[in-house]
């Protein structure tokens, strides 16, 4: 009779014990990025942006992982949105359409047939500063299984690789060229057989994507951050020459600007392609106040001529 209670309190322990060893997921639930903590990083760059607000067009993310995901192409474009407005900057998503337009423009300004630089209506899309493209090329899916008291661990990490660039619309240059991994893991736990294991899970693919989508973006804010102010006159007249500048560029009133007007593109005899502009220096410029975060009142300080579409940098 001993033997059969002493039976029936282990067994009863081990069901409470059971109880409390449902499946456990980390990485993914509460915050799609903790294990890497990029997305603070993220919203640090973003709060430390020093340049104008500019204008990101995103091309849809290529699914090239050799499976073909499902949805993961898409799902990095929208991503992709939200994390360009965390950062500071105002994303533009492109139709095919658009795109493939873009992308014929971006060829003829390399090599030389039209003028960069001019964005307006004609040219057959909204006035953007960057292009940014991207593919996802890698996504894969690791178990890892360990045997514990009485049961069984198991962790499935998941791993995606981001490829990108950001390409400057007024040169066909690309700023930045890299690539970004990202991490993200589930865990789960049986005990006795009982349990559940480790199943799919959209939310361990999104951690995934996101963490590399963020560490992809932190290197362009911090390749924006590098580049020295520069921005366009909006307007001449009545003593006041607006600016494209504003509060989001951190720039004191009282700070001198130099003016250029843009020439000719500067063509490489050896490969045809334009490698930059012709600059003349016009006259300088003094930020007498902001109007909103971006657009700035300058006044004349040296030179004059000044003309709507002139280039305005820092000394």
């Amino acid at each position: 009779m001993r033997i059969v209670i002493a039976i029936s309190s282990v067994f009863l322990s081990a069901l409470l014990f059971v109880s409390g060893c449902g499946p456990t997921t980390t990485g993914a639930v509460m915050e799609d990025v903790t294990l890497t903590g990029e997305r603070q990083s993220l919203k640090d760059a973003g709060i430390n942006y020093t340049g104008p607000r500019y204008s990101v067009a995103i091309l849809n993310f290529n699914n090239k992982t050799p499976s073909r995901t499902l949805g993961i192409g898409e799902a990095a474009t929208d991503m992709m949105r939200t994390l360009l407005k965390e950062a500071g900057l105002e994303p533009v998503v492109l139709s095919p359409g658009e795109m493939s337009e873009q992308e014929r423009l971006i060829e003829l300004q390399q090599t030389g047939a039209l003028k960069t630089g001019i964005r307006d209506a004609a040219a057959g899309f909204d006035s953007v500063d960057f292009r940014l493209t991207g593919s996802v090329t890698s996504y894969s899916e690791i178990a890892e299984s360990f045997d514990v008291l009485l049961g069984q661990s198991k962790t499935i990490i998941a791993k995606i690789q981001v490829d990108y660039a950001l390409v400057d619309i007024a040169t066909g240059r690309a700023l930045v060229a890299d690539s970004g991994t990202g991490v993200n893991k589930k865990k789960s736990t049986k005990f006795l057989g009982i349990g559940s294991g480790s199943t799919s899970d959209p939310a361990l693919r999104d951690g995934a994507l996101r963490d590399a989508l963020t560490r992809s973006l932190k290197n362009m804010v911090d390749a924006l951050n590098a580049r020295p102010f520069v921005g366009r006159v909006l307007f001449v007249g009545d003593g006041d020459i607006l600016i494209r500048a504003g509060t989001k560029s951190r720039l004191d009133i009282g700070t001198t600007l130099s003016v250029y007007r843009m020439g000719d593109d500067l063509i490489d005899p050896d490969t045809g392609r334009s490698i930059g502009k012709r600059q003349k220096k016009v006259g300088e410029v003094v930020i007498t106040g902001h109007q909103d975060d971006q657009v700035s009142y300058t006044q004349r300080e040296s030179g004059g001529g000044f003309q709507k579409g002139d280039v305005v940098k820092e000394r």
